[in-house]
């Protein structure tokens, strides 16, 4: 991987949401977030908040960071879940007392839901069952 001399990665970091997979890296900037090569408002739309995305830097207000995204697979509130996981253990990374404020804001903790599995014998479906005669 070819390194750029003028931008110096801080910390890097994987957040996993469902089916998606967001890797990013914090590096010195002014604040901005780059998801993809798009800005967050184009990427996700309008119904998705910003605040919610910068809740682990403004949390320690370390605004002064750039946070540069990749995102892959899911959809857009597992995509925007698995991007908040990886930007607080990305931070977390920074220093040990991050991780503690992460950890007590409860930014670290993955939400372990996925999609249940289909079952044999109920007609395709994971919770439907086959209806039963009624004579």
């Amino acid at each position: 991987m070819p390194t750029d001399t003028k931008t110096k990665i801080y910390s890097q970091a994987i957040g996993r949401r469902k089916r998606s997979i967001a890797q990013v890296r914090l590096i010195a900037g002014k604040g901005e977030v780059i998801i993809n090569g798009k800005k967050p408002e184009l990427y996700f739309g309008a119904h998705q908040d910003l605040n919610r995305i910068l809740k682990p830097l403004q949390l320690l207000s370390l605004e002064k960071y750039d946070v540069s995204a990749k995102i892959s697979g899911g959809g857009t509130t597992g995509q925007l879940d698995a991007l908040v996981l990886a930007i607080a253990r990305a931070v977390a990374g920074l220093k040990k007392d991050n991780k503690i404020a992460m950890r007590n804001a409860e930014l670290l903790t993955r939400d372990s839901r996925k999609k249940q599995r289909r079952m044999v014998g109920m007609g395709g479906k994971s919770r439907r069952k086959k209806q039963s005669p009624k004579r």
